[in-house]
């Protein structure tokens, strides 16, 4: 099983999130700690305050933050939540050709390691992955500081 990009950046952003607290954050600045393009953050951040998981504000002072404290989010929602598709072989997906689905046994052992999997993440919050704000780098931008890239 692989997470796509868009459970990958999901999370780094809910991480980031967490390590500012209750501070708003920007889309510019959560790119800059990752180095990572601001047009898919924004779509990840956008579908993020969809599902609850942040809050955001609009504007020049505008930003976004957590909605949640951080042991309220479960990893394997998010996981559950990003993830499009868990369709791991052609007999899980809508127009199965498949000539052997009846009478196969793989799927049963499929569905397993997927539950196995997801079941991991159910485990744990995002206050178990969040790092403090130095992991990072350096300070981010203050009303005195303005963001730069």
């Amino acid at each position: 099983m692989r997470l796509t990009t868009f459970s990958d950046y999901a999370l780094r952003v809910l991480m980031y999130a967490a390590s500012a607290g209750d501070r708003l954050i920007t889309i510019e600045e959560t790119s800059a700690a990752y180095a990572i393009s601001k047009t898919h953050l924004m779509k990840v951040v956008n579908a993020l305050t969809r599902n609850g998981y942040l809050i955001s504000i609009r504007g020049r002072s505008g930003g976004f933050r957590l909605a949640l404290p951080p042991e309220k989010i479960n990893l394997g929602a998010i996981i559950r939540t990003t993830e499009a598709d868990f369709a791991l072989v052609e007999c899980f997906a809508t127009g199965n050709a498949c000539l052997v689905t009846k009478s196969c046994k793989l799927p049963a052992i499929l569905n397993e390691a997927l539950t196995s999997f997801l079941s991991v993440f159910d485990h744990y919050t995002l206050a178990d992955i969040v790092l403090s704000p130095q992991a990072f780098g350096p300070a981010p931008p203050s009303p005195d500081r303005p963001f730069t890239s």
